[in-house]
This record gives structure tokens, sequence and C-alpha cells, in this order.
């Protein structure tokens, strides 16, 4: 395996038409040889998370509902925080103070996070399944920034695809529908 995409954000080809997937923005939590995993950021429900996670309410940042994660394991709950610093997020650090958080006990007030997502489950694939979406351009690795997992989930695949330039920027505008255009 070439390079880690670790940290990064997977960006759905607009032709890319699994139901799991159309439209979508993934933060990878992990990719290397056995596999990747990471959460879809960009599918809020209308289900609260502060019903489901209490001791996490005062940490929740709006819109503060579930949000699907990923088609495995929607029983559980990821939670991904941001710290004022990569070194208060630690080992979970992924980029700019983002990282995963364990929401399985209650937040430890003096090393909480500033803010967290509920998300319900995780999108996850088998070693080398990626590297084939990879290949044959299903989707776009690109570079995160804090407001792509804490900002308006609406709207957020085109405004990704739009602030790269060049052509993929021309993606954010592909239509729902290319038959129509």
């Amino acid at each position: 395996m070439a390079a880690s995409f670790t940290g990064k954000l997977l960006v759905a080809n607009p032709q890319l038409v699994d139901p799991n997937f159309y439209r979508t923005v993934v933060l990878l939590f992990e990719h290397g040889e056995d596999g990747a995993f990471g959460t879809v950021l960009n599918r809020p429900t209308d289900e609260g998370a502060a019903e489901h996670l209490p001791a996490w309410a005062h940490l929740l940042a709006e819109p503060a509902t579930v949000f699907i994660g990923g088609p495995v394991r929607n029983e559980i709950a990821v939670g991904v925080a941001e710290w004022p610093t990569a070194e208060a997020a630690g080992e979970s650090n992924l980029f700019s103070g983002i990282g995963f958080v364990d929401l399985t006990d209650p937040p430890d007030s003096e090393q909480a996070p500033e803010r967290i997502r509920v998300f319900s489950g995780y999108a996850g694939w088998d070693a080398g399944q990626l590297e084939v979406e990879l290949a044959v351009d299903s989707w776009f690795i690109v570079d995160p920034i804090v407001g792509d997992v804490f900002g308006d989930p609406e709207g957020l695949w085109s405004r990704v695809l739009e602030r790269q330039g060049g052509h993929l920027s021309l993606y954010a505008r592909y239509p729902e529908d290319p038959s129509l255009n």
C-alpha cells in the first residue's frame, strides 16, 4: 500500500450511485493495509442525540441530532470531537484537534472536547476495497477543514468540491439528473 489517507476526506464522485454514499463526504479515521473506516459527515437525521447520550448533551454541536455515519453497525454511536489543539486530542487527532471520542463513559471535565457530533454506525472497507474504488474514480481525496465536520451539513458535498478549484470544483455543480441538463 502506497499512502495512508487517514484524516482525509473521501468525497463521492457524483456518478457513485450507491444510496449509502451518494453525494457523501466521509472523514477517514483509519486507512491501512487491513482496510479503512470513517464516518459520513453529511447525513443528519431528525433524531435528537441528547436523549441517547445525556451526559454529553452540553457538548453537542448544532444540529444536535444523530447523523448516519454509514451502513456498518448502526447500533453503535461514534463520536467525533474537537479539542482546542492537536495535542489535547491526543492519539485520536486526525487533523487540527479533530478526532474521535469514546462515548461509553461520561466526558472527563478536565480533558473534555469543546464539542462533539454523534454518528450512528460507520463506513468501512475491507483490505484493498477502498483502493479498488479509488482506482475507478468513485471517490476524490481532499484535505478537510474543521467546518467540514462541524459546519452545516446541508450542501457540504458541493462546498467541499467547490473549494478545491480546478476540475474538482466543476463537480460541485453536477446536476442530480444529467439527462435533464
